[in-house]
């Protein structure tokens, strides 16, 4: 397929198959990487705009729900990656909104102790917007715009994105943009 055609087929919305896993940035006791779960959905517009809700969760079974992210805003698309034929180089950027929710006592905590310079006080169930402010939990600065460079690839009617790199590290710049492919979304069915 070529760019356009990769668009108009990746129009619509997109959800996690089952629960996923991904390598954080934070070790175990034991020096091992911690794992963190959740669940995507993504919704993609024909003019480049996106919404992306990732469930965070505490369990790998997705029945302990800890924090809901919203991400609104667009895609660069940036040419061929050499990963698959067809896989494009995007960029995301968030820059309409950008969202969090906790949803379990400990995560309130948690943001409370490490993220509560310019924000009201974290409460389960409560939405703030991180969207251009200071986050340290995300390592955002003030002013600031989330931004990944990441990939799509789209075949046999699965969405597939960049898988994260086994040491934790995020897609921050271009030198971090993935080389492997994760889990894939699927046509989410009204």
């Amino acid at each position: 397929m070529n760019l356009e055609e990769i668009k108009q087929a990746m129009q619509g919305k997109w959800v996690s198959i089952a629960p996923e896993v991904r390598p954080s940035s934070i070790k175990t006791p034991d020096g091992g990487i911690k794992p963190f779960y959740l669940t995507r959905a993504f919704t993609y517009a024909r003019d480049d705009r996106f919404e992306l809700t990732i469930l965070n969760l505490a369990d790998p079974y997705g029945k302990v729900p800890l924090a809901k992210l919203f991400i609104k805003g667009h895609m660069v698309w940036q040419g061929d990656h050499a990963i698959a034929a067809g896989a494009q180089k995007v960029t995301f950027i968030a820059d309409d909104e950008y969202e969090v929710t906790p949803l379990l006592q400990g995560f309130a905590d948690a943001m409370n102790q490490i993220a509560s310079n310019g924000f009201d006080t974290w409460e389960v169930h409560r939405t703030q917007s991180i969207f251009r402010k200071a986050f340290p939990p995300f390592g955002l600065a003030q002013e600031q715009m989330f931004a990944e460079y990441d990939l799509v690839y789209l075949h046999d009617g699965l969405l597939f994105w960049g898988a994260r790199h086994v040491d934790g590290r995020g897609f921050d710049k271009e030198e971090n943009r993935p080389t492997n492919l994760q889990i894939p979304l699927v046509r989410k069915q009204l």
